[in-house]
């Protein structure tokens, strides 16, 4: 079975659960945390995947680690641990946020600005860009980039809107090139 295929079922498992338990959110915020955890943390993803350590170990370290997070997702997670997929643990993260924002009617979007994007600005291209994708609201994670010079660049999903000077000088440049 693909890889793809295991973190689906582990993560529509989990979301089918949140869903029952009315948990959706909460679950979907802690598991952002494990997330962000495992994979910005390169020591703590090759402790997980050491053969040196017994699987007891690693639940303990897991447990530990993640002592404050609800049961499900602990419980997931030392499932994962139990079953030898420590490696899928930001592939099941990554599909149960899809699953809940798909449920929110919620796209996530990130947004390249020469500057950091206030709330008002932020709430203002929520509205817009999510009608657009026919969704809800945006769940906007804004990028600070200079080299746009002027404007905005909206990537979701695999849709990219870009309002920036630098794309408009690109694009300038690609015409009168041919």
């Amino acid at each position: 079975m693909s890889s793809s295929m295991v973190a689906k079922r582990y993560a529509l498992a989990l979301f089918r659960i949140a869903k029952e338990q009315q948990l959706l959110g909460v679950i979907e915020e802690e598991l952002r945390v494990v997330k962000e955890v495992v994979g910005y943390n390169p020591e703590f993803k090759a402790l997980l995947k050491s053969s040196k350590l017994s699987l007891d170990k690693k639940k303990a370290i897991l447990t530990q680690a993640f002592a404050t997070i609800n049961v499900y997702v602990l419980n997931t997670l030392l499932i994962l641990i139990d079953r030898h997929r420590e490696d899928q643990i930001i592939d099941v993260a990554n599909e149960f946020i899809q699953l809940a924002n798909d449920e929110m009617g919620i796209a996530e979007a990130e947004v390249h600005s020469t500057r950091a994007l206030t709330d008002a600005e932020r709430d203002g291209l929520s509205a817009v860009f999510a009608a657009k994708v026919g969704k809800k609201s945006l769940r906007i994670e804004n990028i600070v980039d200079s080299n746009l010079l002027g404007g905005l660049r909206l990537r979701i999903g695999n849709r990219i809107y870009d309002g920036s000077l630098r794309g408009k000088l690109d694009r300038l440049e690609r015409k009168l090139l041919t």
